[in-house]
C-alpha cells in the first residue's frame, strides 16, 4: 500500500518531466508564431528586398524608417502627415488599432492579441534586415 502511495505522488513529477522534456521552447515557437502571425498580412505586404509594392507597401528596412516614405506607394494623407518613425513600440502600437493610432489610414487591419503582436514584430524585425 505503501507503494501505491509512493508512486501516485511521483506521477505528476514524472509527467510535469515529460511535458517540459517534449514542449518547445519559446525560442523554437516564436519564428513559427510570427510568420503564422505575418500570414493574413502577406495579402497585402511583402518583406524581401525590393519586394513590390502591393495594397501595402513593402516592409523591408521598416525599422528606423519614417512612417508614409517607401517610393511608388500611395500612402494616405493621414499617414504621410503622421510624423511616426518606425520601431518596436510604434509598430505593436499601430498593429494593434491601426485607425487609432493613425486616423485616417488605409490599413483597417489589426491584431489584437499582443502575443500575436510580439510575434509578429520580431519576425518583421528578423526578415526585413535581411
Amino acid at each position: 500500500m505503501r507503494q501505491l502511495i509512493g508512486l501516485a505522488a511521483a506521477v505528476p513529477a514524472l509527467v510535469a518531466g515529460i511535458v517540459a522534456v517534449q514542449a518547445p521552447s519559446t525560442a523554437q515557437t516564436a519564428p513559427a508564431a510570427g510568420a503564422q502571425a505575418f500570414a493574413a498580412c502577406r495579402a497585402c505586404h511583402t518583406l524581401n528586398k525590393g519586394g513590390r509594392n502591393g495594397v501595402g507597401p513593402n516592409l523591408n528596412g521598416v525599422f528606423g524608417r519614417p512612417a508614409g516614405s517607401v517610393a511608388g506607394f500611395n500612402y494616405s494623407p493621414a499617414m504621410k502627415a503622421s510624423g511616426l518613425k518606425w520601431d518596436e513600440k510604434t509598430l505593436n502600437e499601430f498593429i494593434a488599432a491601426p485607425m487609432k493610432k493613425v486616423p485616417g489610414t488605409r490599413m483597417p487591419i489589426g491584431v489584437a492579441d499582443p502575443a500575436k503582436r510580439a510575434a509578429l514584430i520580431a519576425y518583421l524585425k528578423a526578415e526585413t534586415a535581411k
